[in-house]
C-alpha cells in the first residue's frame, strides 16, 4: 500500500479531535480468561497482515491534505490492565477517553483485561477494547477492523474516494441540487428535514464524574420491529422519566442517530447524523411505530441525489479552506436547540465467530463519545444473538447514572 491522501471528511474528523475527543471504544467480552502474551501475539500478527491497520497520519503542511503512510505495529499499541471485575473494567474504559490516540504515531490501541469476574453471559472471562481514531474508521468500519484482529477473515469494504478537484464547479452543482431538494420537499416528494428539539439537561457540557453502564439482552427479549427501534423506544421512556424528575420538559425528546450513507463507501467515515423523534408520550407500540417511521423518512431524505452532490462538493474542498473552517469551531458555543437530546449509535457486529486466544466472544459493546453539546450517549451493539445497550454519561447530564440505568432496565423488560 502506498501513501494515500485523507479524504476531506476523514481529515475533518482528525482536525475535530483536537477540539473535542472523538476516539471510538469497541469492547469485546470473551468467555474465558486468556494468557495475555499468547493472545496478543495472535492479535499483533493479524494486525500486521491487515493493510488498514498498519498506517499512521503524516501531515504535509497547511496547504495540503495529510496522508496515510505505512508503519509497523508497535508494542505500545497493546496495554494490559490488571482490573479483574466487569464493573472495574467499565470504569477503566470510561477514564480512557481522557487519553486519546495520536493518529500521527498510531491511530489505534488495544486494551486487554485478561481475567475478569462477573462478565455478563460468562461469569469469568476476558475483555479486549479497541480504541481507534475516528479518522481511520466510522462505527461500521471500526467493527470490521476489530473483527480482523479477532480472527474474522472477511475482506473489508473498499473505500472509493470521490474526485478531489473542481471545488467551484462542484459547489455550484451542489447549490443547484439543493434548490431541487427544496422543490421536491415542498412538493411532498421527499420527507422534510428533521425538526430540532429543545436542549435539555442531557445537552449540558460534560462535567463531573463520567461513567459507563451496559445492559445485556438476547435479541428475542427486545420488543420491536428491529433491535434499534426497540432500544430507542426503551430509551425514550427511561430518559423522559429521568429528565422530568430533574425538572425538564421532555415532551419533544429526540435522538441523534449516526446513519450509514447509501451507495459505495467514499471515505473511512461514510455516515451522517440524523435526528429522530422519540415520542415518549405515546404507548410503547405506537411509539415504536412512530420511531420506525422517522428512521424511514430520514433514510429517504439522505437518499436524495442532492446529498451525494453535496458530498462531492465537500470532497473537493481545498485543504487550507477546510483547516480554516475547522479552526472556527468553538466548543464553548451553546445552542438552545439540538438535533437530539442523546446520541444513539447502533451497530450489528455480525456473527459470534470471533476469538481472543482460544476464548470465544460472548458480547460486544460500544460507548459513543461525549461532546460539548452532548453529555449523554447510548450504544446498541449486537454480536450473534446477544445485544448490549450501553450508557455513557457525565454527571452533569444524568445525575445518578445507576438510577437512570435502572429505569432503562425496566423499560427493556
Amino acid at each position: 500500500m502506498t501513501s494515500r491522501r485523507l479524504t476531506a471528511v476523514d481529515a475533518q474528523m482528525l482536525l475535530l479531535s483536537a477540539a473535542t475527543p472523538n476516539d471510538q471504544f469497541l469492547l469485546y467480552g470473551f468467555g474465558a480468561p486468556v494468557d495475555a502474551a499468547a493472545a496478543l501475539a495472535g492479535v499483533r500478527d493479524a494486525a500486521t497482515r491487515c493493510a488498514e491497520l498498519t498506517v499512521r497520519v503524516r501531515d504535509r503542511g497547511p496547504w495540503r491534505y495529510p496522508v496515510w503512510e505505512l508503519c509497523d505495529v508497535g508494542a505500545d499499541q497493546f496495554v494490559v490492565h490488571d482490573t479483574t471485575t466487569w464493573a472495574g473494567a467499565l470504569s477503566t474504559v470510561a477514564a480512557l477517553a481522557g487519553d486519546q490516540v495520536d493518529a500521527h504515531l498510531h491511530p489505534w490501541r488495544l486494551h486487554v483485561f485478561p481475567d475478569v469476574d462477573a462478565l455478563p453471559g460468562s461469569g469469568t472471562g476476558s475483555i479486549a477494547v479497541l480504541q481507534i481514531s475516528h479518522a481511520l474508521a466510522d462505527g461500521g468500519r471500526a467493527s470490521a477492523l476489530a473483527a480482523r484482529l479477532f480472527g474474522r477473515a472477511a475482506a473489508l469494504e473498499a473505500v472509493r474516494p470521490l474526485p478531489t478537484h473542481g471545488f467551484v464547479y462542484r459547489s455550484a452543482a451542489a447549490a443547484r441540487a439543493h434548490r431541487r431538494l427544496v422543490r421536491d420537499t415542498d412538493a411532498g416528494l421527499v420527507p422534510a428535514p428533521a425538526v430540532s428539539c429543545p436542549a435539555l439537561r442531557s445537552n449540558t457540557a460534560p462535567a463531573g464524574a463520567v461513567h459507563v453502564r451496559t445492559i445485556v439482552r438476547r435479541r428475542d427479549e427486545l420488543a420491536g420491529p428491529t433491535v434499534t427501534v426497540a432500544a430507542l423506544s426503551a430509551i425514550a421512556a427511561a430518559l423522559s422519566a429521568h429528565l422530568r424528575a430533574s425538572g425538564d420538559d421532555a415532551e419533544r425528546l429526540g435522538a441523534e442517530i449516526p446513519m450509514a450513507k447509501p451507495g459505495v463507501r467514499r471515505a473511512n467515515n461514510h455516515f451522517g447524523n440524523v435526528g429522530v423523534g422519540l415520542y415518549p408520550q405515546l404507548p410503547h407500540r405506537h411509539r415504536a411505530r412512530a420511531i420506525a417511521q422517522d428512521l424511514l423518512r430520514r433514510r429517504r431524505r439522505v437518499s436524495h441525489p442532492a446529498m451525494a452532490t453535496q458530498d462531492a462538493s465537500f470532497a473537493a474542498i481545498p485543504a487550507a479552506l477546510l483547516r480554516w473552517g475547522m479552526g472556527q469551531f468553538d466548543p464553548a458555543q451553546r445552542s438552545p436547540t439540538v438535533a437530539g437530546n442523546t446520541v444513539v449509535s447502533s451497530v450489528n457486529r455480525g456473527r459470534a465467530d470471533l476469538t481472543f486466544g482460544r476464548a470465544p466472544v460472548v458480547l460486544t459493546a460500544g460507548f459513543p463519545a461525549l461532546s460539548p453539546m452532548m453529555a449523554l450517549t447510548h450504544g446498541v451493539h449486537g454480536i450473534g444473538d446477544t445485544v448490549a445497550i450501553s450508557v455513557h454519561a457525565a454527571e452533569s447530564a444524568i445525575g445518578d447514572i445507576d438510577a437512570y440505568t435502572e429505569r432503562l432496565v425496566h423499560e427493556l423488560g
